[in-house]
């Protein structure tokens, strides 16, 4: 009996939603982002973001 591989790779896009690359490298930014600018919330009116937004 013989093996029959494929001769070719299919050429197979990235999915353009879910989770792939993209998107976890542009989420990971955005969480970065995010979390240098309630640091500066913080540096600016002396208090946390919880209390910068009245919920403490």
């Amino acid at each position: 009996m013989t093996k029959t591989e494929p001769t070719t790779t299919p050429n197979v896009e990235d999915p353009k939603f879910g989770f792939n690359t993209y998107a976890e490298k542009l989420n990971g930014r955005a969480a970065m982002i995010g979390f240098l600018i309630t640091l500066g919330i913080e540096y600016a009116t002396g208090q946390g973001l919880l209390s910068w937004l009245g919920l403490v």
